[in-house]
């Protein structure tokens, strides 16, 4: 009897850890999106010849890629999103964006509370144009303020993700919908 109950024990305890690991990995049931998923790292750099843009991957011909589509595949959103085996849709226009060109990179300085995987920050208030967390003000950019429209802004946990391709931007990735924009470090207070 006292070994079942030991069993019993160390089963329910393995559940509950099992459980403390929420956005670790995928769990199984859960969509390809979102749903608690954190990326182990950020994206890849776009592998492209200088000076000739990637084309957008997800643009359909009769399209302008500044218009691109990101819908890839039925139920995901149609923003740019990274699926739960770490696929980062929409990340394809290589470093020669002209969107993302900034005159002053990095002119608020560099982003130094955390970045990546193992830093989580929930969202203390604010909108698309200038939100914060821990101190820290970010905006996102005016190419990805539509892509945000559903974050809520003083609750949704975010993971910040240094972007390979655009120099003075960050990727802010929404931790609830699995989706993320490009944003731009404006301080701390």
């Amino acid at each position: 009897m006292k070994h079942l109950l030991g069993v019993t024990a160390l089963s329910l305890l393995l559940t509950l850890t099992a459980g403390a690991q929420k956005g670790k990995e995928p769990p199984k049931g859960k969509p390809e999106v979102g749903g608690g998923y954190i990326p182990k790292k950020g994206p890849a750099p776009v592998k492209t010849p200088h000076g000739q843009p990637a084309p957008a991957a997800h643009a359909p011909a009769a399209r302008a890629p500044e218009h691109p589509t990101f819908n890839d595949k039925a139920g995901h959103p149609e923003a740019p999103h990274v699926h739960t085996n770490g696929q980062w849709v929409g990340h394809d226009t290589g470093r020669d964006d002209a969107r993302f060109h900034l005159d002053r990179p990095w002119e608020h300085g560099h982003f130094t509370g955390g970045i990546g995987r193992g830093h989580v920050w929930r969202l203390a208030g604010g909108g698309p144009n200038r939100f914060w967390f821990n101190g820290f003000y970010f905006s996102v950019s005016p190419v990805d303020l539509a892509y945000a429209s559903d974050w809520l802004w003083n609750s949704d946990e975010i993971v910040i993700y240094d972007d390979p391709d655009h120099v003075g931007w960050y990727l802010a990735y929404n931790v609830r919908l699995g989706t993320y924009v490009h944003v731009m470090y404006l301080g701390n207070s």
